[in-house]
């Protein structure tokens, strides 16, 4: 089983940025295709960003041009830059497998925008 690993989360201001890291506890990380979800408070768990084993990336159209999903190869890390935070990204983040999640969750990163 692969153990997942998520942190950088945080209580930032609107407008502010965060950038979450995931380590991949497996040298799965290049051959593998992965994401960043999130789960609202009262809300169901979403796809955030992915990349595909070919780095072709996808988004959720709410975080289009602010959000960023990036890899360290070297570092089986997983990374979601998140820039121009609104209050409706405040919730706990997970990476897993992209695009169905494949593995057990790991703890995830509170994320919470406010003023």
């Amino acid at each position: 089983q692969v153990q997942l690993v998520e942190s950088g989360g945080g209580l930032v201001q609107p407008g502010g940025s965060l950038r979450l890291s995931c380590v991949v506890a497996e040298s799965t990380l290049e051959i593998r295709a992965w994401g960043w979800y999130r789960q609202p408070p009262g809300k169901q768990r979403e796809l955030v960003a992915g990349f595909d084993r070919a780095g072709r990336t996808d988004y959720a159209d709410s975080v289009k041009g602010r959000f960023t999903i990036s890899r360290n190869n070297a570092k089986n890390t997983v990374y979601l830059q998140m820039n121009s935070l609104k209050p409706e990204d405040t919730a706990v983040y997970y990476c897993n497998s992209y695009p169905g999640a494949l593995y057990s969750w790991g703890q995830g990163t509170q994320v919470t925008v406010s003023s």
